[in-house]
């Protein structure tokens, strides 16, 4: 087993000039994919009509998507770490252009996989958390990752603040496939900005491999996978993924159980996205004054009795609203300390790899979050057993992180 030390870490690199132009960046970028990804559930009952294929079917395909998202984050992760970011991100500008452009052309099963499964999955894999966090951190002073961290995920925050109700507008005046295509067309901005990400800032990355003994990816991975901190941030990434991929999905079919319009639906998911733009600001702020395991903690726990009080309440539009201001606070927000505490571990170099491999996990559960609710609501005809489901893994991976050790992992033979 490593050994741990408790002494402080100096940064990886000296900063830029103006490292928050990266940051801002970063964040516009993760607007776009994650407003993309985020609205996916609006488009499940319109895809449903079009093709006829089935609630069950569709809602296989979006799981696919989640799965999908998360595996290619340490595959790009890992080519972002050794070329650069830039190239990654122009690459998942058209894969998700591409995806979203051809999910308005199938009508089978294989057709949707291949389109939202995959292709657009992939696209915004390519330009998200792990790689454009890894893209700055070496960049941002140690104390300042966390609170950069923050302003990202704020990023794709307003990204499902922005795009739920405009996607929802442009379904109700033109059709869905209208707001497809848009959403085709918006992918493609992220390609330019990928200019300021470009380069693999290889003196940065010389000088975070000298503050981690000189590893290698593979010894890296070998440090991080017998670690037991490690694995509990991915156990609550797990059920993190499984509660979004869940709601983000289904919360469209559940106001329509309702008999509530289809507005509630966009509503509520911009309304998640704006409460998280705070939530996410706030957990950034706190990373580098509050123990990031407890912050975490805290998180897990207030889903938990969110959905308890949500299954006590009556189903209405108030209800939902008031059900998504809370989540909002935590939606996205358990990113920045599950980064920065990566990055505690396990230093910067190698963080868009490491932080991708919790991605993954985070998808694992989406998969099941996604695919699991329309099996519950095609068998039974209500989503009842899921959000039990949620709630009580919500409070597991609340005590999951709890046993974290937040010292930096030194191998043994740098320790002597």
């Amino acid at each position: 087993m490593p050994e741990r030390s408790t002494q402080p870490q100096p940064p990886a690199s000296a900063p830029p000039a103006n490292p928050w132009l990266l940051v801002a960046v970063a964040a516009a970028i993760l607007m776009v994919t994650m407003g993309s990804r985020q609205s996916l559930g609006l488009f499940l009952s319109p895809i449903n009509t079009h093709t006829g294929l089935g609630v069950a079917s569709i809602s296989f395909a979006m799981a696919i998507a989640q799965l999908v998202w998360g595996a290619v984050q340490p595959v790009f992760g890992a080519v972002a770490d050794r070329w650069g970011p830039g190239r990654v991100i122009v690459l998942g500008a058209v894969l998700l252009a591409a995806g979203s452009a051809l999910t308005t052309q199938v009508t089978s099963q294989f057709g949707l996989i291949f389109a939202i499964g995959l292709l657009s999955a992939a696209g915004a894999g390519a330009g998200s958390f792990s790689i454009l966090i890894g893209a700055t951190a070496q960049r941002i002073p140690a104390e300042r990752r966390s609170f950069a961290g923050g302003v990202i995920n704020a990023g794709g925050s307003a990204g499902q603040f922005v795009f739920a109700p405009l996607n929802q507008a442009i379904m109700s005046a033109f059709g869905w496939m209208s707001a497809m295509w848009t959403m085709a067309v918006l992918a493609l901005t992220t390609a330019p900005m990928a200019w300021w990400l470009r380069g693999s800032d290889r003196k940065a990355q010389a000088q975070a491999s000298a503050g981690s003994a000189s590893m290698t990816l593979r010894q890296q991975l070998r440090v991080a996978l017998r670690d037991r901190s490690y694995w509990c941030l991915h156990a609550g990434f797990f059920t993190c993924g499984f509660h979004i991929a869940f709601l983000v999905t289904h919360m469209p079919g559940e106001v329509a159980l309702c008999g509530l319009s289809p507005n509630v639906a966009a509503t509520s998911l911009a309304i998640i996205g704006l409460a998280n733009v705070a939530g996410s600001l706030a957990a950034g702020a706190l990373g580098s004054r509050v123990r990031m395991k407890m912050i975490l903690f805290w998180m897990y726990a207030s889903r938990a009795v969110a959905v308890l009080l949500y299954l006590a309440a009556p189903k209405d539009a108030w209800t939902f609203y008031a059900f998504a201001a809370v989540l909002g606070a935590t939606w996205l927000a358990t990113v920045p300390p599950t980064a920065g505490l990566t990055a505690k571990l396990f230093g910067t170099r190698y963080l868009a790899t490491l932080f991708g491999l919790t991605l993954l996990s985070h998808q694992i559960g989406g998969f099941f979050g996604a695919w699991l609710g329309g099996l519950t609501v095609v068998n039974t005809g209500a989503y009842t057993w899921m959000w039990w489901a949620d709630a009580a893994l919500a409070l597991a991976a609340a005590l999951v992180n709890l046993p974290i050790k937040e010292a930096r992992v030194v191998p043994r033979a740098a320790a002597a």
